[in-house]
């Protein structure tokens, strides 16, 4: 680890943060803690048209292309009653035929001002989880969140404005087509895999969305609180990784 990020993560209270106190029979930590650097998949001239987000109609003009009918949409959208106290809606952001999809809770104060998913504190956190296993932001990355608009006080969203926003959610999926998704949280790993969780059981473990592997590991916001499971967060980013590389080498 490079001296000047040993110092920013001393300052925020985490540092060192990645460094594995035993490590796991199935990843060496010498082999994930300088993997291979991720190969970002160049973006397609033009997106393809599909159907409007089901159960919702369509914003966009005609002739738009899918990503920009969901943004429209998405924007425009007044399903739940989280659009009143927004700025804007964060639909999310990345590398949009990304290999990684990251699904957190919801946008916070500074998310909701920028328009952007994790730029505060969280999400600083978030790019250094990222940078452990040799990934970076936009870089065969997308990142989203389980609802579009920030809850009021940063609140936890309801399962009811989970359920109104799931579409969206479903539909950067479908458009995105990940080989692994990441559930950052309690929140969007129900919102994924429509039961109930608790992280703790939730975690180290494939679970399914759509054909699609899915982990469960802790929201960055809840490890800036939480420092003890920090080592339990880097387990799971040891996991991720291998689980990724089976995936590629299938």
């Amino acid at each position: 680890m490079k001296p000047e990020r040993e110092q920013i993560l001393r300052e925020m209270g985490l540092g060192p943060v990645w460094k594995l106190r035993v490590p796991t029979a199935a990843m060496p930590v010498e082999e994930v803690v300088a993997p291979p650097p991720a190969t970002a998949m160049p973006l397609p001239e033009a997106a393809p048209t599909i159907a409007p987000v089901p159960g919702v109609a369509s914003m966009a003009p005609p002739g738009a292309t899918a990503w920009d009918e969901l943004a429209v949409t998405v924007a425009a959208c007044r399903k739940c009653s989280l659009c009143e106290a927004r700025k804007q809606a964060v639909l999310g952001v990345g590398d949009r035929n990304a290999d990684w999809l990251f699904v957190g809770e919801g946008p916070g104060a500074e998310e909701d001002q920028r328009g952007e998913p994790f730029v505060g504190q969280a999400g600083k956190l978030l790019d250094n989880m990222l940078a452990a296993i040799g990934l970076k932001r936009g870089d065969d990355v997308y990142i989203a969140n389980a609802v579009k608009c920030r809850p009021p006080e940063n609140r936890t969203p309801t399962p009811e404005e989970t359920a109104t926003c799931r579409p969206y959610l479903e539909r950067q999926i479908e458009l995105i087509r990940p080989k692994l998704i990441v559930a950052l949280g309690r929140p969007a790993a129900q919102t994924l895999l429509q039961t109930e969780i608790k992280i703790a059981a939730a975690r180290g473990k494939l679970h399914d969305y759509d054909g699609i592997p899915l982990i469960v590991t802790y929201h960055p916001a809840y490890l800036l609180r939480t420092l003890p499971d920090k080592a339990r967060a880097w387990e799971d980013l040891c996991f991720m990784r291998q689980t990724m590389r089976q995936r590629k080498g299938a």
